[in-house]
């Protein structure tokens, strides 16, 4: 089975504009997640941008460091990431959006597994079997996992227009496809203002303070033992995650919105 990672990234973010072009460690960000999903079992791992100009930066990034892209719908992220499983003859998608910069390669190689021995068509991390928490702290390390069988029939049957955000939630609500939450039992200490992900700019200015205190091959543990010997990291993102629920619920509004009305 042909299963790939696909990484949508562009450089129009509102915002924290071309936060993948951004540096830690004079790596950017892009760069870093790449090299870590290097660690895992996928086939090959290929960043999913758009045919704007305004993304032409990027491309010019990867293709000076070899990385693999693809440019397609500027609008449509399925269609995007159909054409690119045509491409490359991918069966199977594993999808880590290119903000999710602590993604954890065994997760991702655990997700593949799950994909290869079952029929799921799409697997996401959550905290409940049955109910979806999109401000799950995990998603931030742990991917999605997407059968192309299942986007084709998706992009075929369900209305997703202009939607860059929100389209996992179309495979999360649909009758018609095979899902599983994928749930991570831990015991953990896990701060409530903990956030793995580079939506803001103080997301940036905590993963830059983070990163100063963690070997190349870090795990998720020691993120957390990190924040919890210091804690006043968190005082940079601890407002954040009530602003960014704000503008999902808003997103989200407007998604079922224009879905109704088409």
């Amino acid at each position: 089975m042909n299963v790939d990672v696909f990484i949508p990234a562009r450089l129009d973010s509102t915002r924290l504009p071309k936060k993948h072009l951004e540096k830690i460690n004079e790596i950017p960000l892009i760069e870093h997640l790449v090299n870590r999903l290097k660690k895992t079992k996928a086939r090959k791992i290929i960043v999913c941008t758009t045919d704007r100009s305004s993304d032409d930066q990027l491309v010019d990034f990867l293709k000076e460091k070899k990385i693999l892209y693809f440019r397609g719908d500027k609008d449509d992220i399925l269609k995007r990431f159909l054409d690119a499983s045509k491409k490359f003859d991918t069966e199977v998608i594993i999808d880590i959006e290119g903000d999710k910069l602590y993604t954890e390669p065994e997760f991702v190689d655990e997700i593949i597994t799950e994909m290869e021995k079952n029929d799921y068509d799409f697997i996401i991390g959550n905290d409940s079997p049955t109910i979806f928490n999109p401000n799950y702290l995990f998603h931030g390390i742990i991917p999605t996992g997407i059968r192309v069988s299942a986007l084709e029939k998706i992009h075929t049957l369900e209305d997703h227009q202009n939607k860059e955000t929100g389209y996992k939630e179309i495979f999360i609500n649909s009758p018609n496809i095979t899902k599983k939450f994928f749930v991570f039992n831990s015991e953990l200490d896990i701060p409530p203002h903990l956030r793995l992900t580079i939506d803001y700019p103080e997301d940036l200015a905590f993963a830059k303070k983070l990163f100063s205190q963690l070997e190349s091959d870090y795990t998720y543990q020691d993120i957390l033992k990190v924040v919890k010997n210091k804690p006043e990291l968190l005082k940079i993102i601890e407002d954040i995650n009530n602003k960014w629920l704000k503008n999902y619920k808003a997103e989200m509004k407007n998604f079922s919105s224009s879905r109704e009305n088409n």
